[in-house]
């Protein structure tokens, strides 16, 4: 663990000084802000992955149509 020394709004210091144990809640807080974060993250990586194997899928669909016509006809 390591110590900082962190500057916050009056409104902030305020509502943690009701707080019995400020540096838990703190680090409590920010570890479900990272948590968020890196699950939209997360979102957005699959999301484009999608977005790029649905294309793909589109044009192998478009080939597989187009030699799979060739032979009925």
């Amino acid at each position: 663990m390591k110590r900082m020394n962190i500057t916050l709004s009056d409104e902030l210091v305020e509502f943690l000084e009701k707080k019995p144990n400020k540096s838990r809640y703190i680090a409590e807080a920010l570890t479900e802000k990272v948590n968020r974060e890196k699950k939209e993250q997360t979102r957005r990586i699959l999301i484009e992955g999608y977005k790029n194997e649905r294309k793909e899928g589109c044009i192998v669909n478009e080939e597989w149509e187009s030699s799979t016509m060739d032979k009925w006809e």
